[in-house]
């Protein structure tokens, strides 16, 4: 007689494995909490608090009224907002493509999965500096991918070196994962450093996937520099990634692209036509609306980012046990906590930031994303996209549950 087969598990083992984004979640906890009435100021998420300028806006409600946007339309996006995007990208990077190197996703998180899923077979590696926005290792783990990561610290402005690079370097390396600004730290790699490793990616053969979602949001006497820019011969081995969420303060419309060659591009259009069909067309129209635009409302946006970053920076160094680099770009601020774990605080102790973030968030009512979320134990993530009032209140609570101890 044949014995009963093992029960199959009801998740599969590779959606079992994602590890659920951290960012979100932090994010979710303090809104439920405020909701109970708790006065939690939440430092996690990370989009602009600013609406959407009213001409996007405007374009959507029109988009909406015109029958033409309540239909399928193709699947890779529609060919005027492709357009848009290649000439938006000349204007902003210098980067030449034309409007078929273009595909439109359902948000920057759409953009990379479809790139990890269209460049990876099982078993390549990917580096992946860390820190790293939290979705990059769970991007390419579910396209069969092996996340590698290449520490990087304070006191190296939090980048990485091409010793990192060649040190990680093995025959099944296919991708380098670059973000400048990053999320989560701030930092802003300097042009020659930018292209010292598009270079060396071309000499190694190895892909790149730059991620350039806040190439606006760059502050002081920092630049914003775009890879395969500054080194043209990288182009046919390099995907960027963007969207409109946070230039035009439109993260919930849901609208990004990946811009790579022809060929990949094809692909990841095959891939998207099956797995979503095309992005809503009153977002694409809203989007188009946004990139067709000038820059005036990104530039009303950083300048009170820079303002926060300078002031956030300033307070959270006049903690005790905390040092913090001052933000260069994007919208966070990411400081070194690891003075503050295993001291008492509010009566209790914490020895890693997670447990400091629940403990923070208990006895402060202030929420953040602790450093493990971003492959680096001992900081934290600090949002600055929110109300000045708040931002100040919330990292004044956390200096005084440190001074009371």
């Amino acid at each position: 007689m044949t014995s009963p087969a093992a029960p199959k598990p009801r998740v599969s083992r590779r959606i079992g494995s994602i590890a659920p984004s951290a960012t979100l979640a932090v994010d979710a906890k303090a809104k439920a909490l405020k909701a109970q009435g708790e006065p939690v100021i939440g430092f996690g998420a990370g989009e602009p608090d600013f609406p959407t300028p009213d001409y996007i806006v405007e374009a959507a409600v029109a988009a909406a009224r015109d029958s033409s946007n309540h239909k399928y339309t193709p699947a890779g996006g529609l060919a005027a907002l492709q357009e848009a995007i290649a000439k938006k990208t000349a204007r902003d990077s210098g980067y030449e493509v034309a409007s078929s190197q273009v595909l439109v996703t359902n948000g920057g998180k759409h953009a990379l999965y479809n790139t990890f899923a269209t460049l990876l077979d099982p078993g390549d590696e990917v580096l992946l500096p860390a820190p790293y926005w939290t979705t990059y290792p769970e991007s390419i783990r579910l396209a069969g991918g092996v996340p590698i990561e290449l520490p990087t610290h304070e006191a190296t402005g939090f980048q990485v070196t091409i010793d990192q690079l060649d040190a990680a370097l093995t025959p099944q390396t296919k991708a380098l994962v670059f973000v400048s600004p990053s999320n989560p730290t701030g930092a802003v790699y300097p042009p020659a450093a930018v292209e010292a490793i598009a270079r060396w990616a071309v000499e190694k053969g190895v892909w790149v996937v730059t991620d350039e979602i806040y190439e606006h949001l760059v502050f002081g006497d920092n630049e914003f520099s775009s890879m395969p820019t500054l080194v043209p011969e990288l182009a046919d081995t390099c995907v960027v990634v963007n969207g409109v969420a946070k230039t035009y303060a439109m993260t919930g419309w849901r609208v990004g692209w990946m811009i790579g060659p022809s060929d990949v591009i094809k692909a990841a259009n095959n891939l998207q036509s099956h797995a979503t069909s095309n992005v809503a067309n009153v977002s694409q129209r809203a989007a188009l609306a946004a990139v067709s635009g000038d820059l005036s409302a990104v530039a009303v946006m950083r300048e009170a980012f820079d303002a926060r970053r300078k002031v956030i920076h300033e307070m959270l160094n006049e903690i005790d046990g905390v040092t913090c680099i001052e933000p260069q770009g994007a919208f966070y601020a990411f400081p070194n906590f690891s003075g503050l774990l295993n001291r008492p605080l509010g009566g209790k102790t914490a020895s890693s930031t997670l447990e400091l973030a629940d403990l923070v968030l208990e006895v402060a009512k202030v929420a953040f994303v602790p450093g493990e979320a971003f492959g680096a134990p001992g900081y934290a993530r600090f949002s600055f996209a929110m109300a000045d009032a708040d931002m100040v209140e919330g990292v004044q609570r956390i200096a005084d549950l440190v001074a009371k101890g």
